[in-house]
């Protein structure tokens, strides 16, 4: 995994790269100022530490079966004497691993 400081320096590389940026202002199209590069560059840095540290959240939320499947899974599970259910949740984990 990335430092917060390789990710912010790869975010300020990649603005760099995309200069130059336009802003719409009042119907005129104006390139950046150096100020909104500046923030620019900590919002895109900020945005790459968060997916790093806290992207799995939403990954597993979208891998997981709907609440209805999983109790269904965990009825037949009961009844059936299979492990359905436990075996779903633990791939959608593998699957989506939590930063150390």
């Amino acid at each position: 995994m990335a430092t917060k400081e390789e990710l912010q320096a790869l975010a300020d590389q990649e603005i760099e790269d995309a200069k130059p940026m336009y802003k719409q202002v009042n119907s005129e199209r104006l390139e950046l100022t150096d100020a909104d590069y500046a923030q620019a560059k900590i919002d895109l840095g900020n945005s790459k530490w968060n997916d790093q540290e806290f992207g799995y959240i939403d990954a597993r939320k979208n891998a997981y079966p709907s609440i209805g499947d999983q109790l269904d899974m965990q009825y037949h599970d009961a009844v059936d004497g299979t492990t359905t259910w436990k075996d779903a949740v633990a791939k959608v984990k593998s699957d989506n691993p939590k930063p150390e």
